[in-house]
């Protein structure tokens, strides 16, 4: 018997299975697994009564909702085309992803409620609005409750589901150029489903807390998985670093997973220490690369495994994880943090190579660098209506991540830049990242990015740009003092700059590193003029 891969059994299965088990807590909301697939099925309903079909593109401009997760199953429910919208872009940055999808429908939080009236006229496609809202809020012409409270739930035949077909649509951030559609399949959804419970543990008692927001590639990977195995989910609407602690103390938390910025506000959060934490087995860091010295933090901090990922929206997201492998032991725990900070080694269902610009795998030595490429189940299905560029990631049958890095003879790799952002200093290849993490052992920083800046004589040197924790100053000297002995003299920072305000990041809180190298190069092109 052959039954359609579809995310729609994590649904079916968790009301079979978990029907009177609290699945999903919101605020005050709570649900179990059998109302919250109920409400799933109304939506499902209510979009094909009012004229969704099959392909079209519902989007969801809202901060992590029980009626965001809804959507997740609904709108695959209805045979329509998921597009979850990052709420920090800038109105011209999601009128052109609106308009590039052609979403026909957009449901909204009532907070968004000016910012979508201002996109409203720039969005032709754009035919229906809904508040998500008991009643209607302008400029909406219906509220979700009202929507669903009337429509009959919808029949669960996922017999009748094409595997193949688009069930989700996420936009990368744009940071190097044009943001893409990425499509991701009922099939893949599913197969990465079953992939990332082989790193859950005891999810009898697994209570998940949704830290991350649902549009940003760490976040979506876990609805499926969790609902498939009955795990309760608990809503985190903003990231607020006090409410994280008290939601942990609260519903007794078990995972959770952050990029490591929100990782450092939790350090610095002034409640840590005075919560109950437990209860918490392990939390995840990924969307960026993560340091030894910040996984030492977060473990002595709070008292649990804390182990770095990776993934990409072209991946639906994880690809890998730096948890316990077997037959890999740590002579101590210097060794075993600087493990647990590295990208990983592969989930099932994908091989992930390291291979030179001939397509040739590195030496697994630790030392050669080469360019991360992925093979397997969790690929998306390509670039929405921009074959070229689809063509172009995905060349020789290997999806091509642009992210530079090492492995070693046990299969662990670890990114060291991404391939725009590699500085090559005098014929060197000097890794930004590498840059950063030995900075960052330094007491007195909070955070810092290293990108190139032009060099007369090198060609580029590393430029950092350094900001303290709060209370603390620092100067260059001390910063080139502390590096001396720790990085090669090649590698350490030529220009040193402090700032005390956050460095500017994306809408998915990845550092802008083309804004701050920018400054660089007109600092050099005024030199020139001059």
């Amino acid at each position: 018997m052959r039954t359609p891969l579809t995310p729609l059994r994590c649904l079916e299965r968790a009301m079979e299975l978990f029907a009177g088990n609290v699945g999903v807590v919101c605020g005050e909301k709570q649900f179990t697994y059998g109302e919250f697939g109920e409400r799933c099925r109304r939506l499902a309903t209510a979009l094909r009564e009012r004229g969704i079909e099959p392909g079209d593109r519902v989007a969801f401009l809202s901060l992590n909702t029980h009626m965001l997760l809804e959507g997740y199953f609904g709108v695959p429910l209805a045979g329509a085309i998921l597009l979850p919208l990052n709420v920090r872009l800038t109105p011209a940055e999601l009128a052109g992803i609106l308009n590039d999808s052609g979403a026909r429908v957009l449901l909204f939080e009532t907070d968004f409620a000016p910012l979508v009236e201002a996109l409203r006229p720039q969005c032709p496609a754009l035919e229906r609005l809904v508040s998500l809202s008991e009643t209607p809020a302008a400029p909406a012409g219906a509220a979700y409750e009202e929507l669903i409270g009337s429509a009959a739930p919808a029949k669960m035949d996922l017999a009748q589901v094409d595997e193949n077909a688009v069930a989700e649509l996420f936009y990368t951030s744009g940071s190097t150029g044009r943001p893409k559609g990425v499509m991701l399949s009922h099939r893949t959804l599913y197969l990465h489903a079953l992939a990332l419970y082989t790193v859950y543990q005891q999810v009898e008692t697994m209570v998940n807390l949704h830290t991350i927001p649902l549009f940003h590639a760490n976040g979506w990977g876990h609805p499926q998985t969790s609902t498939y195995f009955g795990v309760k989910q608990v809503m985190v609407r903003k990231f607020d670093p006090p409410e994280v602690l008290r939601l942990i103390e609260e519903h007794r938390a078990t995972d959770m997973y952050l990029v490591p910025v929100m990782a450092n506000m939790l350090l610095q959060c002034p409640d840590l220490g005075k919560r109950d934490l437990s209860s918490l087995r392990r939390i995840m860091i990924g969307g960026a690369p993560s340091s030894p010295a910040l996984i030492e933090r977060m473990e002595k901090a709070f008292g649990c495994g804390v182990y770095s990922g990776y993934g990409l929206t072209e991946t639906c997201p994880i690809l890998a994880a730096a948890l316990p492998k077997p037959g890999v032991k740590f002579a101590s725990d210097e060794e075993r943090y600087r493990k647990q900070a590295m990208t990983g080694w592969p989930l099932i269902g994908n091989r992930v190579h390291v291979v030179d610009n001939e397509g040739h795998e590195v030496p697994r030595d630790g030392k050669t660098i080469g360019e991360i490429v992925v093979q397997g189940d969790h690929v998306m299905e390509g670039y929405w209506r921009d074959p070229e560029a689809t063509a172009e990631a995905m060349r020789g049958g290997w999806l091509h991540t642009g992210d530079m890095a090492v492995w070693d003879a046990d299969g662990y790799i670890q990114i060291v830049d991404r391939k725009k952002e590699i500085i090559i200093s005098g014929g060197e290849n000097v890794s930004s990242v590498e840059i950063e993490n030995a900075i960052l052992t330094h007491s007195k920083v909070l955070e810092v990015a290293v990108v190139a800046a032009p060099d007369e004589k090198w060609g580029e040197v590393p430029a950092a740009i350094v900001v303290p924790k709060p209370g603390e100053s620092l100067t260059a000297e001390e910063i080139r003092g502390y590096l001396q002995g720790r990085l090669a003299r090649f590698k350490i920072p030529r220009h040193i700059e402090f700032r005390n305000e956050p460095l500017p990041r994306t809408g998915t809180g990845k550092i802008r590193k083309l804004d701050l190298k920018r400054k660089f190069r007109e600092g050099r092109d005024k030199q020139v003029q001059g």
